[in-house]
């Protein structure tokens, strides 16, 4: 298992990862829009773990200058309980940290107790916050 930066020979394999993965998500989040933003915002922050010509692994990170956040992880039904997950989180990690971040925040949609239980594995914690998000522009109103 290959994990790299992302490139554009990847943008395909990511979309149809991220359309069977995060099914449902809220429309901001149609995976070609996030691609070509985050290509204009800390692309290095961005990794893709292919196995035999194909993506089967993502996390997306971003960087303020402050604090990080996780994005988008996933990994492919077929290639769980392998310790990819771990893999890409570290690979995620140890570029903010060399960045200068002091804390990675994420967050887990409701009900999804597994992801949850992944996370407090390798460290993370349920912090006493409330999480708030307002859709903006062209998403004024949707919830």
């Amino acid at each position: 298992m290959d994990i790299a930066p992302y490139s554009d020979g990847h943008r395909d394999g990511v979309i149809g990862l991220w359309n069977d993965i995060f099914d449902g998500a809220a429309p901001w989040n149609e995976p070609g829009a996030v691609i070509a933003a985050k290509m204009g915002e800390h692309p290095e922050l961005f990794f893709v773990a292919s196995a035999g010509g194909r993506v089967v692994g993502t996390v997306m990170a971003g960087y303020d200058g402050h604090r990080g956040w996780i994005y988008a992880l996933a990994v492919s039904p077929d290639h769980r309980d392998q310790g990819l997950a771990r893999a890409l989180m570290k690979r995620a990690e140890d570029t903010l940290a060399g960045l200068g971040c002091v804390k990675v925040n994420l967050q887990v949609r409701g009900g999804n107790e597994g992801v949850a239980a992944f996370y407090e594995k390798i460290g993370y914690a349920v912090e006493d916050r409330i999480s708030m998000g307002k859709p903006l522009g062209p998403f004024a109103g949707d919830s």
